[in-house]
């Protein structure tokens, strides 16, 4: 069974390269991602607590924000257009909510892997299955620290290193009771060729 209380508060805990977690948010509480090495992109899934089917939308948040580089201040949308998260400390200001989790077919379609590795997908998977979670349910994520860069022209889409530096972060803040999804991409490509871990704290509610 998952843990019914979010990590204690302000606690550091680490996610190992190529791996990835899953853990409660009550509304209010703020989580914050640091990239503790640099150069290295976190994928973020969150989920309504109470309704699964209620989930972080690429989409609708694009779209409401009318860019595709989102920072402080900028709100998270669900696929029902209720604010899931809100950005409210950023210290690299390029983030991805383009691209979908890598995967084993990610890996085998874009590297030539004929022995892939289950990628951010099936780590995100594999973590969120005791909340109730199917892969199927698994949408876009947002990308943190991930820099795609869009050509104007052509519309060509570029995975470039990422702009974050060795303690570099982003703090989000729930504004629902939240399931959180949760790594340390596993995409070369996205981590400028090395695989490194992800840090995380969440600190609680403000008065």
């Amino acid at each position: 069974m998952p843990p019914e209380t979010s990590p204690l508060a302000s606690t550091l805990h680490e996610i190992a390269p190529r791996s990835g977690v899953a853990f409660t948010l009550d509304r209010g509480e703020r989580l914050t991602v640091i990239d503790p090495e640099g150069e290295q992109v976190a994928d973020l899934l969150a989920f309504v607590r109470g309704d699964l089917d209620e989930v972080i939308s690429s989409g609708r948040t694009l779209d409401y924000a009318s860019r595709i580089y989102l920072t402080t201040g900028d709100p998270i949308y669900s696929n029902r257009s209720n604010v899931l998260l809100r950005i409210v400390a950023d210290t690299v200001g390029r983030h991805d909510f383009l691209l979908t989790p890598c995967s084993a077919d990610t890996f085998r379609i874009i590297y030539g892997d004929t022995h892939p590795h289950r990628g951010c997908f099936g780590n995100l998977a594999a973590a969120l299955a005791p909340y109730g979670v199917v892969p199927d349910r698994i949408p876009v994520a947002f990308n943190v620290f991930m820099n795609v860069t869009v050509d104007g022209g052509t519309g060509e889409l570029k995975v470039e290193p990422p702009l974050s530096r060795a303690g570099d972060h982003v703090t989000f803040q729930a504004e629902c009771d939240l399931v959180i999804g949760l790594t340390a991409c596993s995409a070369l490509q996205s981590n400028n060729n090395s695989f490194k871990p992800i840090r995380y704290r969440i600190d609680p509610a403000r008065a």
